[in-house]
């Protein structure tokens, strides 16, 4: 089984968002889940874009990660189709997911992605997606465990 990442432009600065996204952090067992924050550019996609994929490559040293942009037009699943899809592809390499800047994705990091998700039609704040995915990614874990939290 291999880690998960999540990449977020941006930083999360609210104390109530990081209480509760460090709760379901500390949930989370397997697989392992690591947030990797980078520079904001203020509506610039290149370099916002260069600094995504510097953190892909950082991250993907010898692997080849399967990556996941979050985006509105993305694929959208149930959380028990979410847990069977995770688990699928995690079984089989890294994953790497992307939480873009206000202006979303970078050309760059658009061509890099293998796969693109939409957590709903609904368009969230990116400090609320971010506590949305954490809280997905534990649900999944619940669901393939079989653990009552999804009821």
């Amino acid at each position: 089984m291999k880690d998960l990442h999540l990449i977020v432009v941006g930083k999360l600065n609210d104390k109530n968002i990081e209480e509760l996204e460090r709760d379901y952090f500390k949930r989370i067992t397997a697989p392992k889940l690591f947030i990797h924050e980078v520079k904001a550019h203020s509506e610039d996609l290149v370099k916002e874009a260069r600094e995504v994929i510097s953190k892909i490559d950082d991250i993907a040293k010898n692997e080849n990660p399967y990556i996941v942009l979050l985006m509105e037009k993305g694929k959208q699943f149930t959380s028990v189709d979410f847990s069977k899809w995770l688990s699928g592809v995690y079984e089989r390499q890294s994953m790497v997911f992307v939480i873009g800047g206000a202006s979303g994705h970078g050309e760059a990091v658009i061509k890099r992605a293998h796969f693109k998700l939409s957590l709903s039609e609904l368009t969230y704040p990116h400090k609320l997606a971010r506590l949305l995915f954490v809280e997905q990614i534990y649900r999944a874990q619940t669901i393939v465990a079989g653990h009552p939290y999804n009821k």
